[in-house]
């Protein structure tokens, strides 16, 4: 039941990679994440080289951000006018990670930039989700009340100019600070083979503080446009897509990710913060071990990387 993949240049077997983008597509509908941060590290683990695995799965964020915003939609759950600012700040990030990434992988360090990567950014958003939702649910446990928690805005998103309305937000807020968070998640996508959601939820409750029943849909459809744009610029500019490998992991993730935003009404708010929060701790940790873990082939030269 093996496959080869051209591009990757290794042999998978390919059941397995439909059931593991139906899983990630899961977990992407279930969260409102696009997944990246949970496929790329399973998919090094499997034996693809790292350049090729964050290049290829950024379809299969694209195909279940798709199947969770459609679901999403129909709720009314998505703020179009936010998400589109924010995919314009995306697609301009998408393009510079794109350059950085083709120059690291000519001096032979993208491997390690996208394993230092995992580990700083996933870890460090791992432990303060953890610890924000553990404590919810401790104080929930105990029967205590929860402290007041002050719900001004930051000054800074009404001092900078371009304000904008966005009424499904509740917001009146410059433009410019969700044009710069998405500006990151591009650079993100682009190096780290991620939507941004992991990132994006939070800062869009805690620093935007839209309305938390628009931000997860909104954080999906911002991912599709800036994942989509990351996959067409990588194909293009690095051929690192592996279309076989992308076409498998995107047959199981529409149907996951239908499956996952289903199921997502069923939990509280804190306890999926606080399984997202370990499952993005873990792997951070994961694929910060690499780091120091000897190779079984210490001398190994990475597909496309020419011979000098």
């Amino acid at each position: 039941m093996d496959i080869y993949l051209p591009i990757a240049e290794v042999s998978v077997n390919w059941p397995l990679l439909v059931l593991l983008g139906a899983l990630v597509g899961f977990v992407s509908g279930l969260f409102g994440i696009g997944g990246g941060f949970l496929m790329a590290p399973v998919l090094v683990f499997m034996g693809i080289p790292p350049t090729v695995a964050v290049a290829s799965q950024a379809s299969h964020v694209v195909a279940s951000s798709t199947s969770g915003v459609i679901r999403y939609s129909g709720q009314g759950a998505v703020d179009f006018r936010m998400g589109g600012l924010m995919a314009f700040g995306g697609a301009l990030g998408a393009l510079a990670g794109v350059e950085l990434f083709r120059y690291l992988r000519l001096l032979g360090q993208a491997d390690l930039v996208v394993s230092l990567s995992y580990l700083l950014f996933l870890g460090s958003i791992g432990l303060m989700m953890l610890y924000e939702s553990g404590s919810e649910i401790l104080r929930r446990h105990r029967g205590e009340t929860a402290p007041h928690r002050d719900r001004r805005r930051p000054l800074f998103l009404y001092g900078l100019p371009l304000r904008m309305k966005f009424p499904k937000s509740g917001l009146y807020i410059s433009a410019i600070p969700p044009f710069a968070l998405g500006v990151f998640a591009g650079v993100l996508s682009a190096i780290m083979g991620v939507g941004g959601g992991f990132i994006l939820v939070p800062a869009m409750l805690y620093i935007l503080r839209m309305r938390a029943g628009v931000v997860v849909g909104t954080s999906l459809f911002q991912i599709i446009i800036t994942t989509a744009i990351t996959t067409i610029l990588q194909a293009g500019r690095n051929q690192t897509v592996d279309i076989v490998l992308s076409s498998l992991l995107l047959f199981g993730g529409v149907v996951g990710a239908q499956v996952g935003a289903r199921f997502s009404s069923r939990f509280r708010g804190e306890v999926l913060r606080a399984a997202l929060g370990l499952i993005v701790l873990l792997v951070g940790i994961q694929m910060g071990l690499e780091l120091f873990v000897r190779p079984s082939e210490i001398f190994l030269l990475a597909p496309g990387v020419a011979d000098r």
